[in-house]
């Protein structure tokens, strides 16, 4: 049974959606056909959606979350899931080139791989530090790429875009590891905090906002501020509207998210908060602004955050839009006027920034 009702999804989203989707269905079946051999895959993947089912039914049990999947099983979902989101991006990057005048050069930030992207306006001291989504298992660089040139373009600053290490083969504290080490890197090469701001989306929103509380708490000077789209804010999947607006949102509703965090975390606390920022201390952060869609399911763990963030005195900012899906300003670059709309907010807010 499905766990998404497509009725309730507006029509050129699901257009915009099923798009991709197929690019990322064509790129599994190849990649089956390559890497499948022994592995029963029709099995498989109607264990991934009962699991799926249950986990959304609220029938799973912590123990069973944890137990559904073998770790082997985990392993070849994430490389399957990896190669079809790097050809739905290349895909995607097909029908949209990037601008010949754009700069990408792969460098080594301080052991860590990454990428700057560097267009013809970009201002050469102030950096926009990016952190991209994937729910920690798949994404990279490239897969983010059309959007993080757009983000660097529109707001004139060159992006440094980070490839940290993935679960389930790095988890925790993996991830947020690499990103503390770019920004550290960063302040090596005497940029200066005040014109940097860190952003992410999804579990790269995360992951900026971690990166703030990590930096915070060594006493190591933060950037003039955050950006986070849809931003994982809270691991327990213990939100109400988490599961209520499951429904309505067609990007994380049936990819089988429930084996997400027990390949994340390895038996991590998920109330950590440098796990799950929305259980942090929050005072002393930068501004932060977060723009989400009122029917995605992180939506609840993003506005809850931004309510416990300014009662700790932080400039926490909500940007909402309605009917759109997860992270809909990558989704929607080209096609989508709330996508252009966000962006744009978001070009407003670190100008701000860096007045």
């Amino acid at each position: 049974m499905p766990v998404l009702d497509r009725s309730r999804i507006r029509a050129d989203v699901l257009k915009l959606i099923d798009e991709y989707m197929k690019a990322q269905t064509d790129a599994i079946l190849e990649f089956i056909k390559r890497e499948g051999k022994g592995i029963d895959f029709p099995a498989l993947w109607g264990k991934v959606m009962a699991g799926n089912e249950r986990f959304f039914r609220r029938e799973m049990s912590a123990e069973e979350i944890y137990s559904w999947l073998t770790k082997d099983e985990m392993l070849f979902l994430a490389r399957m899931m990896r190669y079809a989101f790097e050809h739905a991006a290349k895909v995607e990057q097909e029908k949209y080139p990037i601008p010949s005048y754009v700069i990408i050069d792969q460098v080594d930030a301080g052991g860590v791989p990454a990428e700057w992207q560097i267009t013809s306006g970009s201002a050469d001291d102030k950096v926009l530090l990016y952190f991209h989504g994937g729910g920690m298992i798949v994404g990279s660089p490239s897969t983010h790429r059309l959007l993080t040139v757009r983000l660097g373009e529109e707001a004139g600053v060159m992006v440094l875009s980070v490839d940290y290490r993935l679960a389930p083969e790095h988890p925790y504290p993996a991830q947020l590891e690499d990103c503390v080490k770019v920004y550290k890197w960063l302040l090596s090469l005497d940029v200066n905090p005040e014109n940097m701001v860190v952003a992410g989306d999804s579990a790269g929103g995360n992951l900026a906002l971690t990166t703030l509380l990590k930096l915070r708490d060594e006493g190591i000077e933060l950037p003039a501020g955050a950006v986070c789209l849809s931003p994982v804010t809270d691991w327990t999947s213990t939100d109400e509207s988490f599961f209520e607006n499951a429904k309505t949102d067609p990007v994380l509703a049936e990819v089988g998210v429930f084996w997400w965090g027990p390949a994340y975390l390895a038996g991590a606390n998920p109330a950590d908060p440098l796990v799950s920022p929305l259980y942090a201390d929050l005072k002393g952060l930068p501004p932060i602004l977060i723009q989400a869609s009122t029917s995605e399911m992180l939506f609840g763990g993003c506005r809850r955050f931004v309510e416990k963030a300014r009662a700790a005195g932080v400039d926490a900012t909500l940007q909402t839009w309605d009917g759109m899906p997860h992270v809909f300003q990558s989704f929607g670059l080209y096609t989508l006027p709330e996508a252009k709309e966000a962006i744009m907010r978001i070009n407003e807010f670190i100008k701000r920034l860096f007045k």
